[in-house]
């Protein structure tokens, strides 16, 4: 049996061995005192990490299956949380299809739903910005940061509205957080949610009725090209409308003048 001493520093030799373990996981500089390799923590973090990602999404996935048994109101729930910055790789708007080409009678009660929790969690994240102010926007670019003021100036609700009504991949999150810093009024940009939202979910909930589940795959390949449709038909009916309300208002403003002439 060898002595203490015949390890040349007063320990046992399993003592050494540990502490130069230990030594390589405290390591500052991420290397250990054998051969200057990298220390085990560091070759170890990428796998760590990338398995951390995976569970997240594991889990949220199996969120969004046990909302899902919840009818409208998991749906409700689906939906405040997607618009509020934690996305389930569900989606509102696969949970809107399948839920619709299953009981058709209630797709107008599940559109509802995810309307309403989607204007929700969109109006939480339009207060965040706007109380944050141009910090929410610091992940955007200044180019998209500007083409969002330009367009939330020159159309105001419309804007909002417009691309409320477009579905994924469309960035849709920008405006939502460009809308609270640039001050879009609270009750105008709920209305343009609310209303925007209503058409896509109900147009999905249609399409679920048509086409059964095959409807999302419809939506993914074709569906912005159909509610940009939409959307421009909408804006011109709204144009048309909000130039007769102006006509009307001008009609009646030169009738009081004339009959104050009088």
């Amino acid at each position: 049996m060898r002595s203490r001493a015949e390890t040349g520093n007063g320990r046992e030799p399993g003592d050494v061995e540990s502490g130069r373990a230990a030594s390589s996981w405290a390591d500052p500089a991420g290397y250990s005192e054998l051969g200057g390799q990298p220390a085990r923590w560091k070759r170890a973090y990428p796998g760590v990490l990338f398995g951390s990602l995976i569970g997240i999404k594991r889990s949220l996935a199996e969120l969004g299956a046990w909302l899902m048994t919840f009818g409208a109101f998991g749906l409700f729930a689906i939906a405040l949380l997607d618009s509020a910055l934690i996305p389930l790789p569900s989606g509102p708007d696969l949970i809107m299809i399948t839920l619709s080409a299953v009981n058709p009678a209630r797709m107008p009660l599940y559109a509802l739903a995810a309307t309403a929790g989607s204007t929700i969690g969109c109006t939480v994240l339009y207060l965040i910005a706007r109380r944050a102010g141009e910090g929410a926007l610091r992940r955007v670019s200044p180019e998209k940061r500007e083409r969002i003021q330009s367009l939330l100036g020159r159309y105001d609700m419309l804007a909002v509205m417009t691309t409320a009504v477009l579905p994924p991949p469309f960035p849709f999150k920008p405006f939502v957080l460009g809308a609270g810093v640039f001050k879009l009024k609270t009750a105008r940009f709920v209305l343009a949610i609310f209303i925007g939202r209503a058409i896509r979910f109900l147009f999905e909930g249609w399409l679920a009725i048509e086409f059964g589940e095959d409807a999302f795959r419809i939506v993914k390949d074709h569906g912005g090209k159909v509610l940009i449709a939409v959307c421009a038909i909408l804006l011109v009916v709204l144009a048309v409308g909000l130039y007769r309300q102006r006509l009307r208002r001008s009609r009646v403003a030169a009738a009081d003048e004339a009959s104050s002439a009088q």
